[in-house]
């Protein structure tokens, strides 16, 4: 969605962490950032001071260039201390890329919900050389450009296996309501969903700290997409619940440390803007689909400016997301079109 205003939100440090260091944002917590090769160009990953070792958030993409990085971090700022634990806050290939690298490399133990690590370890499994006929139908039923739907046919799909290291089998259950202890405070575990499902955010109760991977971000939405794999899923809905939720425990205080951007104080704000955001957008949406229109036809209203192809296929599954929300909440019908696109109108 569009870059939401930083409006009541403060930024502690105006500047990110050069490459291979990093910068303490609180007493033995490091934030450190690394390359991604896209537009959003970085992630943001945390280490936890444990005395002797580390625990670490998050991991980058599987590259040669990032696990570079990660060496000159753990003979820098990491000062040569193991990496005992890694926590990966949910399945997307930015955030688990070498986990399985820091297990079978390191013998660091992954902490992780479920559900994220079955989604990782699946996907790492299930290469693909061209799309599957169910991808290539679900982007006909989205209204994919046939431009693009033309290239898509034949090229090969992004797939897990080039950016996410093999995935050794064991993992250590996070879940909904735990506590957990690391980098020597205790955190609530409160698992959002939306952006990814089971996505673990977790909240000291020590200090003001929340280590909140993509489920919270300050100057950008994070992107809720419905897939092939479930593709009646309601991400749209699942994840206004789960910023509704967030709401009810923030504090203007809490320093939030994102997956992307910068750290930040002003939650409750942000989430009021989050929620509003995407209730904006639903309405812009239902009046424009006074006719019938397929996903793809959507940008418009949707995110207020032009779409590139980098962006595209992000663009489009959001899309899918917001017109299927407005269908299964009652508010709009859909028929098949021709083509093979599932069209979308308002209900009068």
């Amino acid at each position: 969605m569009k870059d939401q205003p930083p409006q009541g939100l403060r930024y502690p440090w105006e500047n990110p962490p050069e490459e291979g260091t990093a910068t303490q944002v609180a007493p033995g917590v490091l934030w450190m950032r690394l390359p991604l090769p896209m537009k959003l160009d970085h992630v943001n990953i945390y280490a936890l001071d444990e005395g002797d070792s580390w625990t670490v958030v998050d991991t980058g993409f599987a590259s040669r260039r990032t696990k570079a990085i990660w060496r000159t971090l753990m003979d820098g700022p990491l000062q040569g201390k193991p990496i005992t634990r890694v926590i990966v806050t949910h399945h997307h290939p930015d955030h688990v890329g070498l986990a399985g690298w820091l297990q079978s490399e390191f013998g660091a133990e992954l902490l992780t919900t479920r559900t994220a690590w079955l989604f990782s370890r699946m996907l790492t499994l299930d290469e693909q050389a061209v799309p599957s006929d169910e991808s290539i139908a679900f982007y006909q039923s989205a209204g994919m450009d046939p431009e693009v739907l033309a290239r898509r046919r034949v090229e090969r799909p992004f797939n897990f296996a080039d950016v996410v290291a093999p995935m050794p089998l064991g993992f250590t259950r996070l879940k909904q309501g735990d506590v957990i202890e690391f980098g020597g405070r205790q955190w609530d575990i409160h698992t959002g969903n939306g952006h990814a499902p089971e996505h673990a955010t977790f909240w000291s109760r020590d200090d003001n700290l929340v280590i909140a991977g993509d489920q919270i971000l300050p100057s950008i939405s994070p992107n809720i997409g419905v897939y092939a794999t479930e593709p009646m899923a309601d991400p749209i809905g699942d994840w206004l619940e789960s910023c509704e939720r967030f709401a009810g425990i923030a504090r203007p205080d809490h320093l939030v440390l994102g997956g992307h951007k910068l750290p930040f104080t002003g939650l409750p704000m942000r989430l009021s803007q989050l929620i509003d955001n995407h209730h904006g957008a639903l309405s812009r949406l239902l009046a424009f689909i006074d006719t019938p229109k397929a996903a793809g036809e959507c940008f418009a209203p949707l995110f207020k400016r032009s779409i590139g192809d980098g962006e595209y296929g992000l663009a489009l599954v959001e899309a899918v997301a917001h017109v299927s929300h407005l269908y299964q909440s009652g508010l709009a019908t859909r028929t098949l079109r021709g083509d093979g696109a599932w069209v979308y109108q308002r209900k009068e």
